[in-house]
C-alpha cells in the first residue's frame, strides 16, 4: 500500500504522478489543489466533515495543496461526487478536489504538528458528543454536534431580521458558508451552515436564548438533520458565501452594496456573542438594511435611534404621567414623562434606549386609551427636560429614572422574552396563596370592564385573565399593575399572546 512521508521542509519527497489528473481510482485520500495562501487547516478539514470522519490531513502550504484522508472510501467517493457537481470555494476562490494515488496518509507528526493538533481537537469534540457505549444518556444531557447546519427560529420578532444580521452574529464563531431564510408556521426561520460542526456547536451554546435586539428577536437554535445546504440564489432570502457567482433568481434584488457596507460597519460594534445579553445590534443599521430589503412591515419603524416619543390625542381629563409610565413601561424602562402644559392632550415620553422607544411606538400607536385612539411617533426632542427648580408645573413632568417598577433593568431578564402587543388577555403573576379566582375577577371588574375568562396556572402564582376588549385590558393593566394584594405581594400585569 502506497504511503506518504513528509520531509522537514514541508514538501513531499515523492513526485505524485497521476495526482494532477482529474480521474483515477477511488481512494479515501483526496488531493486538494489551488488553495488560497492564507487558508487554515480547519477550513480544509471542514470540507470533508459533512461526508464523514476525517482521519488525517497533510498541508502543503508552499504548493497551495493539501491531502485529506477520510475514514472510509465510500465517504471519499460521496465527497468527490458532490464537489464534481458543485465547485467548492474557500475564501471566495475555487479549489479542486480529486482522488489521490495513495490509499492512506502516513505523516510525520513531529513535522505536521499544527495540522494534527487541529484534527485532534475536532475529533475530541466529536467524540465527546457521542454517547459512551453501554451507558444510557438522555437527549437533554447530550446535544450531538452531528451537523454543521443550525436551524434557527426567531421568537418575538418585532424588527426584521435580515440575512446579513444573521451572518454578522454567527460569523463570530467561524466561517459561515451558507444561509437560507424562510417563513414556516408564521415564524421566521433560517438554516445556517458553518464550515465546521465545532463552530456550529459553539454558536448554539453561546447564542441559544439570546436576543438580537434589546427586548425582542429571541434566537431559538437546534442542530439540523441536514449536513449540507443547496443554495440556488444569492439574494435577500438565501446566500452561498462560497459561490459569489450565483444568480439572484426570480428577480429578487440583493442588498444594495452601499447599504450592506454601512451595515457591516455598524454591526462590527457587536460585543463578543455570549458575553452580553441582549446583543443590541445598532437599530439604525438594522432598519437601514431592512428598508433596503423591502421588509419593514411594522408601523413606525425608522432608522432613528431617538429615545423620546411624542404621544398625541390623549384624553386630557384622564391621563397622568403615572398612567403613561405604567402603559409604556410594558415595552421598556420609562425615564421621564412630560404632559405638555399648553397642549395637555399630548405628552413626551423618554425611554431608556432607542430600541425600547421603537417597540413602544410599534405596539401602542393606534391603540385606544381612556376612550381615545392615541398616536405615537418619534419626537424631535432628544431628552425630556425637567422643570427648573422652584417652578411648579402642576405635576405634569415626572422623573421615573429611579423607579423600582422598571421591568427591564436586569440584563437578560425573562421579561425581554415576554413582550407582546396589547391584547384582551392579561398575564398575572406574583399572586399570593390566599387570593382566590373570585377575588381577582372582582378586582379586575372594578376597573370598569368585563372579565370574560380566567385560568390559574398549576402553581396558582400566575394566571391568565381575559377582558372583553383590548381597551379594557389596557385600562386594567394601568390600574392594577403593582397593586398590593397583601402578604408583601404586588401584582404584576402584562399582555399575553395566549387566549383562554
Amino acid at each position: 500500500m502506497s504511503s506518504m512521508v513528509v520531509t522537514a521542509n514541508g514538501n513531499d519527497n515523492k513526485k505524485f504522478k497521476g495526482d494532477d489528473k482529474m480521474d483515477g481510482a477511488p481512494s479515501r485520500v483526496l488531493h486538494i489543489r489551488k488553495l488560497p495562501g492564507e487558508v487554515t487547516e480547519t477550513e480544509v478539514i471542514a470540507l470533508g466533515l459533512p461526508f464523514g470522519k476525517v482521519t488525517n490531513i497533510l498541508m502543503l502550504k508552499g504548493k497551495n495543496q493539501a491531502f485529506l484522508e477520510l475514514a472510509t472510501e465510500e465517504a471519499a467517493i460521496t465527497m468527490v461526487n458532490y464537489y464534481s457537481a458543485v465547485t467548492p470555494h474557500l475564501r471566495n476562490q475555487p479549489i479542486y478536489i480529486q482522488y489521490s494515488n495513495h490509499k492512506e496518509l502516513k505523516t510525520d507528526n513531529t513535522l505536521n504538528q499544527r495540522a494534527q493538533a487541529v484534527l485532534q481537537a475536532v475529533t475530541a469534540v466529536q467524540a465527546s458528543n457521542a454517547p459512551i457505549s453501554g451507558t444510557t444518556v438522555s437527549e437533554s444531557a447530550v446535544t450531538p454536534a452531528q451537523s454543521p447546519v443550525l436551524r434557527i427560529i426567531i421568537d418575538n420578532m418585532y424588527y426584521p431580521v435580515t440575512l446579513d444580521v444573521l451572518h454578522q452574529i454567527f460569523s463570530k464563531f467561524g466561517a459561515v458558508l451558507k444561509i437560507i431564510t424562510f417563513t414556516k408556521n408564521n415564524q421566521f426561520q433560517a438554516l445556517l451552515q458553518f464550515g465546521d460542526p465545532v463552530n456550529a456547536q459553539q454558536a448554539k451554546q453561546a447564542l441559544d436564548g439570546q436576543n438580537i435586539y434589546n427586548a425582542c428577536c429571541t434566537l431559538r437554535i437546534d442542530f439540523s438533520k441536514l449536513v449540507n445546504l443547496n443554495v440556488k440564489y444569492n439574494n435577500d432570502k438565501s446566500r452561498d458565501y462560497t459561490r459569489p457567482d450565483l444568480p439572484s433568481g426570480d428577480g429578487q434584488p440583493t442588498l444594495d452594496p452601499a447599504i450592506a457596507a454601512a451595515f457591516a460597519k455598524e454591526t462590527s460594534l457587536l460585543a463578543v456573542p455570549g458575553a452580553l445579553s441582549p446583543l443590541a445590534i445598532p437599530n439604525a443599521a438594522a432598519a437601514a438594511a431592512a428598508a433596503a430589503a423591502g421588509r419593514v412591515g411594522m408601523p413606525g419603524v425608522s432608522a432613528g435611534g431617538n429615545t423620546v416619543l411624542l404621544v398625541s390625542n390623549l384624553n386630557e381629563e384622564m391621563v397622568t404621567p403615572q398612567s403613561l409610565f405604567t402603559l409604556f413601561g410594558v415595552y421598556g424602562d420609562v425615564q421621564r414623562v412630560k404632559i405638555l402644559y399648553n397642549k395637555k392632550d399630548s405628552a413626551l415620553i423618554q425611554m431608556a434606549d432607542g430600541n425600547q422607544s421603537q417597540l413602544a411606538m410599534s405596539h401602542l400607536n393606534g391603540q385606544k386609551m381612556y376612550g381615545k385612539i392615541i398616536r405615537v411617533t418619534l419626537s424631535k426632542h432628544q431628552t425630556v427636560q425637567l422643570p427648573r427648580e422652584g417652578l411648579d408645573d402642576q405635576g405634569l413632568t415626572k422623573d421615573f429614572g429611579n423607579s423600582p417598577l422598571h421591568r427591564f433593568k436586569k440584563p437578560g431578564s425573562k421579561n425581554f422574552q415576554n413582550i407582546f402587543p396589547p391584547s384582551a388577555t392579561l398575564h398575572l403573576s406574583n399572586i399570593p396563596p390566599s387570593v382566590a379566582e373570585e377575588d381577582l375577577r372582582t378586582l379586575f371588574a372594578n376597573t370598569g370592564g368585563t372579565v370574560k375568562a380566567f385560568k390559574f396556572f398549576q402553581d396558582h402564582k400566575m394566571a391568565l385573565l381575559q377582558m372583553s376588549t383590548v381597551e379594557e385590558a389596557i385600562q386594567a393593566l394601568i390600574d392594577l399593575h403593582n397593586y398590593n394584594l397583601g402578604e408583601s405581594h404586588h401584582l404584576r400585569v402584562s399582555f399575553s399572546k395566549s387566549t383562554i
